[in-house]
This record gives structure tokens, C-alpha cells and sequence, in this order.
């Protein structure tokens, strides 16, 4: 085993002097009272240069390290779901007092607990790595267990456990390699995060929507199932309460958080209000189905950096039980400054704003670790992974914002302006993309599946929103009475998207969410309201009309899907068009 002792201390970058191989990502012990783990980052010769995952203050010049040979790994297995941890995935609810001191360190999973086991796997099966052998159940979700994903070649099963309950460190089968050496298998597996899972046959191009609920989202910039997305925007804009609308009403079978360096209040919230809140999809509680990585900004920022590749590492363990995974980090910018604060330390050649040079290259083969995978059993599993920006002064220039714009397909920028005028969900329609509409994948699935021609409907939609704030513009500029009659309609047709389409109310339980069949409905109903044309003698009538439009659009959204009350309020709407004392429009809407 490789030793070494310290020869340099630059707060949490520790120069170690080695007498024997160290390699690179390794974990290292540092005996400080308490072992305290680091990663080695850089090895010069003698010298590795290692970030140290707590504070330095009671480390000296000459101290012990011990070189483990591994590399940072998690602990895989039942039991993870509704777990708390912190960014070396140990659980936070077993520590004791008020503050993490230093050193601390509990077992990531409960290794009393006994699961329900039942065979899927038999005797005599040829067998790989990520083959499931069993399943049991983790709170509501069927957690299957797995030929160790590390594992390599296959492997013949020559006994496996009896239907029954097992602790997750029992044996619950025997299998024999190609060179008839037998080996045990377990319910509990490890895994290094910075390398990514394996156990699928291949990835595939995403194309199935993946839905938020979120009509801005789903109907306008949708994200796709095992694809990927950023939500940048300035301080106050919802970056982190967007977070959690998704959270709380998207299709995900798994819900990942990871606080990799955001403020402990939020998350605090998010640690209180989970456990309460309902699925909307399952009826169950949120908290069954969800795992929590916090890493605040007053924790350590290597344990920092390590969290998100934990999260990611969980999140790629259950895709492998053909699973749907929804990842969320907030925010990737305390990440990167993690990233940043390391490099500068170890003087490395600064790039844009003192941020590594390779930053969009570690960016970029972060978010290529999510994707829906086809399975060794034809069974698909997908990561669908969104992370938060938070550019200083909402600058989307900067270099995380630039580096994540390169690899990410979703675009969903935050708006101060309509965050200041209470328009919420404050996505920007216009500046935020989604680049799937574009894929051939997901036109032929939208057009099988959600109706024929669905992405020309959506950019139909944006075009009527790009007129009316090019119409608005004109009006703020000129006046309302110096411009044509034509301009107020066209912005008020905007208008009617936003307040129909993109606006949400968080706090109406049918508003909240909005299933796919009922957001096609309203786009078809609002863009029917939009093709109508309308002849006004002035200014004044337009937005009256409109305003009773969208009076009665908020009425529908907040109505249960068809109910009486919901085609009550379309038919005062088809009334108001055809006004019967006087007609606003020559054609009817269908």
C-alpha cells in the first residue's frame, strides 16, 4: 500500500510526497485525528496534488496519508430511496447534533434492513454484468438486483436464493466465471462516480417526451425522456422553484436531487416539504420515490464538486433496472466554481473568468452520461438530466452558461422581466429552446402519438408570440392610437398564448399540472381563438375582447379537463367571438 506525508497545504489542496504509485481520482486517508478522505487530482513524479473532501485546519506539515487504490465510490443497493445524503453519499439523518463535524461519516445504507426477495434469474442461465438475478421492493418501486455492473465476461448461475426475506449482505446467489472460479453475489454493489455505469446494450437517440407537466415546457420546448436541459436566469427569476415544479409533477419513476452549492435554507425546504407533498402520478408521497444529494455553499467545495457525479452515478444505477429517472442539480455554476477554486490552486493555466480550460470538455462529458438505453433484455431505462445556472447578473455570456449551451438540448432562460410582472413559470418563450423539435425521432413520435403536424403547431404558436412582441414594441414606442388596429390584435393574440398556454398557477392543484391530451386541447382551442379574423373600429374593442378571452381561458385551465364547467367557459368564449348583438369577427372559431 502505497504512504506518503504532507508537504504542502493550500487550504483544501493538499502536496502530498509519495513512496510508491499513485493514480489519478484515487482516494487517499488523511490522518488528521480522524481519517479524512481526498481525491487525487494531479501526480507529478513523488508529488500528487490531492483536493481534501473537509476542512484542512487540523492537518500539518509531515502528516500521515494512506493510499487506498480505489477510486471515489458509492454504495449501491436497496434502501437508497428517501435517503438523505451529503456529497460523499453518507447518510446525513444518522449523524448526530446540529452540524457535521469533522470526519463525519455513516454508512449509506441500513445494513439491518431485510428485503423481500424474489428469484428472477436460474440455475444454469448464462449471465452478465447488469443481468437481473432478483427483485425486491424498495418502497413502491421494484428494485431489481443485479450481476455486479463491474464485472466483466459472463457468467454462469449456479444457485440462486429461494423466494424469502434477506438482509443486503446475505448471499442470494452463486455464480461461476468462464474459468471456473465461483463467485458470491450480494444485494449490495459499489461503483467509482466519475466513471460512467455500464450494464445496457446501447444508447439510443431520444425522442419520446418527456413531460414536466409544464405547459411553457411540454408544449412549447419540450424535453424528450434520457435528454437533457439548463435553466439559467439571475438571482430572484425561480430557478430553484422551477426545480421543484418539475419535481413534483413530472412522469419520473425516480426522482435524483442534487444541492451541489446552493443557500441551506432551500434545501431545508426541500427536506421538509417532500415528505408531504403527494405524486400526482403515483398517489403516493414524493418523498418514496426520491433521494436527496446536499452539498450547501458552507460545505466543503471538493465534497461539492464530488455530489453531482454521485447523483449522476445513482441515477445511471437505476436506469439499469429499466427505470425512468429524472436528475436535477442545483446549481452546476457552485460546481464549476468548485472546479474553478481547485484549478486556481493548483495554478493551472486560467481560461475565460479564471475557469479551467477544460471546462466545457468536463461539461460536456457530465451531461453525455444521461440518455435512454436499451437494456440486455430489450428492456429501456432512461437519465433525464436538467441542472440550474446561475450566471453572475444574469449574464447567459459567461462561461458555464456558453460551455453548457454546447452540450445540452433544452434552453429554458429565466426572465427577470417576467419574473418582475409575476408571470410564472418566468421562462422566456422566445429565448428558450428546445432543440428535439428538430429531431426526426420526435416529429414521428409527436405525430403518432400527440397529433399529426404537432411541431408545426408549436412553431405557429411562437410565430404569433415573436408578431406580438414585435407589436408591443411598436405600441410602447408609438402609442396606442398611432398604430394600426392590426397591431393590438396581433399583440393581444400573444397575450392570449401566455396567459392560456405559458402561465401556471402553482398553487391551483389542476392548474399545477397538465397532462399532454389536455395541453394539445388547449393549443388547438387557443390557436383556433388566434386564426379567427377580427374587425374592430378601435383600439378600445380589442382589448376588451381579449380580456374577456382570457378571463375565461384562466376559468378552463383552472376547471377540471371537459368537466361541465370546463365547455361552459369555451362556450361563453364561441358566444363572445360570434357576439350575437355585434360581431367582433367575420369567421367563427371552429
Amino acid at each position: 500500500m502505497t504512504t506518503g506525508k504532507v508537504k504542502g497545504i493550500i487550504s483544501n489542496l493538499l502536496l502530498v510526497e509519495v513512496d510508491g504509485p499513485a493514480t489519478q481520482n484515487e482516494v487517499c486517508l488523511v490522518n488528521a485525528g480522524k481519517w479524512l478522505k481526498a481525491e487525487v487530482i494531479r501526480v507529478q513524479q513523488n508529488i500528487v496534488s490531492a483536493q481534501l473532501f473537509e476542512s484542512s485546519e487540523s492537518i500539518q506539515i509531515g502528516t500521515e496519508v494512506r493510499f487506498t487504490g480505489k477510486m471515489l465510490e458509492v454504495e449501491l443497493g436497496p434502501g437508497i430511496l428517501s435517503k438523505k445524503y451529503d456529497g460523499l453519499q453518507s447518510d446525513l439523518e444518522k449523524m448526530s447534533g446540529t452540524f457535521i463535524e469533522l470526519g463525519d461519516s455513516t454508512s449509506p445504507l441500513d445494513d439491518d434492513s431485510r428485503f423481500s426477495f424474489e428469484p428472477l434469474a436460474k440455475e444454469r442461465e448464462k449471465v452478465m454484468a447488469g443481468h437481473w438475478l432478483g427483485n425486491v421492493k424498495e418502497q413502491n418501486i421494484d428494485h431489481k438486483i443485479m450481476l455486479p455492473l463491474s464485472w466483466k465476461g459472463s457468467f454462469t448461475v449456479k444457485w440462486i436464493a429461494s423466494e424469502g426475506e434477506y438482509g443486503i449482505r446475505d448471499v442470494i446467489a452463486r455464480v461461476e466465471d468462464q474459468n471456473g472460479v465461483e463467485q458470491e453475489v450480494t444485494m449490495v454493489q459499489k461503483w467509482p462516480v466519475k466513471v460512467p455505469l455500464r450494464g445496457f446494450r446501447e444508447k439510443l437517440r431520444p425522442g419520446k417526451i418527456f413531460q414536466t407537466g409544464l405547459r411553457v415546457i411540454d408544449t412549447l420546448n419540450p424535453m424528450m425522456e434520457g435528454g437533457t436541459g439548463y435553466i439559467p436566469g439571475p438571482f430572484g427569476t425561480g430557478k430553484t422553484v422551477l426545480q421543484q415544479a418539475i419535481a413534483k409533477n413530472s412522469e419520473a419513476d425516480i426522482l435524483i436531487i442534487v444541492a451541489c452549492g446552493e443557500r441551506a435554507n432551500e434545501v431545508v425546504e426541500i427536506f421538509s416539504e417532500f415528505p408531504n407533498l403527494t405524486d400526482p402520478v403515483t398517489g403516493h408521497k414524493l418523498d418514496t420515490k426520491t433521494t436527496i444529494i446536499c452539498n450547501t455553499s458552507n460545505m466543503p467545495v471538493a465534497a461539492r464538486e464530488a455530489s453531482v457525479y454521485v447523483g449522476m452515478t445513482l441515477a445511471e444505477y437505476y436506469r439499469c433496472m429499466g427505470l425512468k429517472v429524472l436528475l436535477l442539480a442545483d446549481s452546476t455554476s457552485r460546481w464549476a466554481q468548485a472546479l474553478r477554486e481547485m484549478s486556481n490552486r493548483m495554478e493551472e493555466l486560467p481560461g475565460q473568468d479564471a475557469f479551467p480550460v477544460e471546462l466545457p470538455a468536463t461539461i460536456a462529458n457530465f451531461y453525455s452520461r444521461s440518455g435512454i438505453v436499451n437494456l440486455y433484455n430489450d428492456e429501456s431505462g432512461s437519465v433525464t438530466f436538467i441542472g440550474t445556472i446561475s450566471p453572475a447578473g444574469g449574464n447567459f455570456k459567461e462561461p458555464v452558461t456558453e460551455s453548457t449551451s454546447k452540450v445540452a438540448r433544452c434552453f429554458y432562460a429565466l426572465s427577470q422581466k417576467r419574473a418582475d410582472s409575476k408571470r410564472y413559470p418566468a421562462i422566456d418563450p422566445l429565448a428558450s429552446y428546445s432543440k428535439y423539435l428538430d429531431y426526426l425521432e420526435f416529429q414521428q413520435y409527436s405525430d403518432e402519438n400527440i397529433q399529426k403536424g404537432w411541431v408545426q403547431e408549436i412553431k405557429k404558436a411562437k410565430d404569433i408570440l415573436r408578431i406580438g412582441l414585435e407589436a408591443r414594441d411598436q405600441i410602447n414606442i408609438l402609442g396606442d392610437d398611432a398604430v394600426p388596429i392590426d397591431y393590438h390584435i396581433n399583440f393581444w393574440k400573444s397575450e392570449l398564448i401566455d396567459f392560456g398556454i405559458i402561465q401556471q398557477n402553482s398553487f391551483d392543484d389542476i392548474d399545477m399540472r397538465t397532462e399532454m391530451d389536455r395541453q394539445k386541447y388547449m393549443l388547438n382551442f387557443i390557436l383556433g381563438l388566434c386564426n379567427t379574423d377580427y374587425e374592430f373600429e378601435e383600439f378600445e374593442q380589442v382589448r376588451d375582447l381579449f380580456k374577456n378571452m382570457i378571463n375565461l381561458v384562466a376559468q378552463m385551465n383552472f376547471s377540471e379537463y371537459k368537466s361541465d364547467s370546463f365547455m361552459k367557459y369555451e362556450g361563453q368564449i364561441s358566444d363572445l367571438i360570434n357576439n350575437k348583438s355585434g360581431s367582433y369577427a367575420n369567421q367563427g372559431i371552429s
